[in-house]
């Protein structure tokens, strides 16, 4: 189930937004009527058309806006009694244009809300070297300034400035939507990872749907400042509140096609080849030749994924390697075992890739997606709805099986 289980005890909504609206002058309704409720740990987009409501309501909750009428209120006590500086710096925030201050260092940068808040200095300085490590940035970079950094890399540390004074709410303006498709890619899966391993509240505004199905637990659909739908990625796909809904959601969404197969979990093969750090490179080869595949999985004896090795790798580092471990790829791309799966079919088809492994919440390996199964599925689901389509899908699936065992 993709929807993240609340227990019992928090149940009672983080934040709530109760009739809440925003009037500007000339009677003008940017956001009407607004009523909403989000859980500790969730995502949550908004999306809509352009001036649909959706920034302005994000804005409303750490009062860079103020409301006109209406009541929002964090773990029960009402925003409008708290200073909203104070408010602020409790509320992480990322936006598009990064906002980073180019006259600062990417260590200072980081620690800006801790700076303010009066933390200690060596809380602060071991803050940036735990967060640039979360983010697969080398610690030296803290030294650097904005500019000597990437668009990418500056986002990834956006990300983490929002991070460093541990709120539990992080707000998210379309933080994307400057980058490069791949950056973005990269970024989508980084903000989703660090979100569900830190347990953040993430409200995240998007204008692209696709964005909002791969990272969102729930999708709050707005349009002329009103809340058209709010709900879990696959009811909106599979029962779409009104004709609007269903022109934004677009005909060409695979799971109106198929919507009895939503994620990963359910068409990923549950025996991929893998092997451990510490094996040689002999019997990485002769596992290899033995299964037939020309790429191995790396996990450590916990079953976490590592990394991966082909057989390119082993050709060049033959006469300067022994191990697995010392011709390793760190940069594996996975997918969860909860991801959607049109939204994975779209990543294999833009990265030109063969297979991708599948893990749980917990990072560990517990499958593979190979580009064939998800072929022969895209197939099925336009052409086959007979048993004979069927019995052909089994085929290819055991084939796909033998191949890659």
């Amino acid at each position: 189930m993709r929807h993240k289980k609340i227990m019992i005890d928090e149940v009672m909504n983080l934040l709530k937004l109760e009739h809440v609206s925003k009037v500007y002058k000339g009677g003008k309704k940017a956001v009407d009527d607004v009523t909403l409720s989000f859980n500790k740990g969730e995502f949550i987009a908004f999306i809509g058309t352009s001036g649909s409501g959706k920034t302005t309501t994000m804005r409303m909750i750490n009062r860079m806006i103020e409301p006109t009428s209406g009541k929002i209120t964090l773990d029960g006590e009402d925003l409008s009694q708290k200073d909203p500086v104070h408010l602020r710096r409790g509320i992480g925030y990322v936006i598009q244009q990064i906002g980073l201050l180019p006259h600062l260092t990417i260590r200072d940068n980081i620690v800006l809300v801790p700076k303010l808040l009066k933390w200690p200095d060596e809380k602060r300085q071991e803050i940036a070297k735990n967060l640039i490590e979360l983010v697969d940035l080398p610690e030296e970079f803290l030294d650097r300034y904005p500019g000597e950094l990437s668009g990418g890399q500056q986002q990834r540390i956006g990300v983490v400035r929002a991070l460093a004074a541990d709120q539990d709410i992080i707000l998210m303006d379309e933080p994307f939507g400057a980058l490069d498709p791949i950056t973005r890619d990269s970024l989508q899966d980084l903000v989703k990872d660090l979100q569900q391993r830190l347990g953040k509240t993430i409200i995240f505004v998007t204008h692209d749907m696709d964005e909002a199905i791969k990272l969102a637990d729930r999708i709050v659909i707005m349009r002329e400042g009103k809340v058209v739908q709010f709900d879990t990625p696959e009811n909106i796909l599979r029962e779409p509140a009104d004709k609007f809904v269903e022109e934004f959601i677009g005909e060409d969404r695979l799971l109106q096609a198929r919507p009895n197969v939503t994620t990963v979990e359910q068409i990923m093969l549950k025996t991929p080849v893998s092997i451990s750090p510490a094996k040689s490179l002999n019997e990485a080869i002769k596992l290899m030749r033995d299964k037939r595949v020309d790429t191995l999985l790396v996990v450590d004896d916990a079953g976490f994924l590592k990394g991966f090795i082909d057989v390119e790798s082993i050709d060049y580092n033959k006469n300067k390697a022994t191990s697995v471990a010392d011709i390793m790829n760190k940069q594996v791309f996975f997918v969860r075992k909860d991801s959607l799966i049109r939204d994975t079919v779209q990543r294999i088809l833009k990265r030109g890739i063969k297979n991708v492994p599948v893990v749980d919440e917990n990072s560990k390996l517990v499958g593979i997606v190979t580009r064939t199964s998800l072929v022969d599925m895209v197939y099925d689901s336009i052409w086959g709805d007979d048993s004979e389509d069927e019995s052909d899908a089994a085929e290819v699936h055991s084939t796909t099986t033998e191949k890659v065992e």
